[in-house]
């Protein structure tokens, strides 16, 4: 199939940019940056907007910076760019381990990490990542900047606070502490398709001990879930085999995954739970490794 017909606008500044998203019109408007979603959309005429605003001609924002311990990237940065970054590496290590597993390379060439996390997929590894860390969401719309929690950014299944005339701008992450390790593990049929459940760790080791554990999973609900039972039974505790059980049991035991095609909901609750063992026993040994 082919996109039905829509209205193409080409800013050269978030200002004009956020003019386009405000001006009235007849029917839906859509941001376009990397198009790794959209365009599949329009193809497939689930989207039909009326315009289409492509934010790629504004400056300033594919950007990477590290500034008073906190990782700003702007939201045009690539996927792949990031993957290679070695700011990302060193600030983030959780994204630099999660963005290889987001669909193949020519997807992550074009793929931007503003648009991914704005297109909100439960199953995506940017948005769980984004909530693991309480990354901070930039938006910028008519009525100025403004700050958006990750607790508070994704709303629903494809679905996110931003307004209709905000754009998102950039993500801020503050960089990892010292003695902390990160994982990033997923199950999907196939490299590169929609994990069926994935789990984002980061686990920071005072001694042996847990002094802070952060965990968040994928593809079992609407938005990403924060496991904030699973991180209380690993702080204060050395991660061995008795605690690492007790925390994936924490971890899924208010989950209610739906089912598909790919698999039952009783078998994405079971990945969950292995998954949060695997991805929180390789953050403990990599935080053990860092110091």
């Amino acid at each position: 199939m082919k996109p039905a017909a829509f209205e193409y606008l080409s800013p050269t500044s978030i200002e004009e940019a956020v003019q386009a998203l405000t001006d009235p019109d007849d029917g839906d408007t859509k941001v376009l940056a990397g198009g790794q979603s959209l365009v599949p959309l329009l193809s497939l005429r689930l989207a039909q907007p009326a315009r289409i605003v492509d934010i790629n001609r504004i400056p300033g924002l594919g950007e990477i910076t590290e500034s008073g311990g906190v990782l700003t990237i702007g939201t045009l940065v690539r996927q792949r760019s990031a993957e290679h970054s070695d700011v990302v590496r060193r600030a983030c290590p959780l994204m630099a381990e999660a963005l290889p597993h987001i669909g193949h390379t020519a997807i992550r060439n074009r793929g931007t990490v503003g648009g991914s996390i704005a297109h909100a997929d439960p199953a995506a590894e940017l948005p769980t990542v984004a909530a693991c860390l309480d990354a901070e969401l930039v938006a910028r719309g008519p009525r100025g900047e403004r700050v958006i929690p990750a607790a508070e950014f994704f709303t629903g299944f494809f679905t996110t606070a931003l307004a209709e005339d905000e754009i998102l701008t950039a993500v801020r992450i503050r960089s990892a502490a010292p003695g902390t390790g990160a994982a990033y593990e997923e199950v999907s049929r196939r490299h590169g398709d929609f994990a069926m459940a994935g789990v984002a760790a980061v686990v920071r080791l005072d001694g042996d001990v847990v002094a802070e554990a952060r965990i968040a999973i994928s593809g079992v609900d609407l938005v990403p879930v924060r496991a904030g039972k699973a991180e209380a039974a690993l702080v204060g505790r050395v991660v061995d085999e008795p605690t690492l059980v007790a925390a994936a049991e924490a971890g899924v035991a208010d989950l209610h995954p739906s089912a598909d095609l790919h698999g039952s909901a009783p078998y994405r609750k079971h990945l969950a739970g292995v998954l949060i063992r695997k991805a929180v026993r390789t953050a403990a040994q990599r935080a053990r490794e860092s110091r």
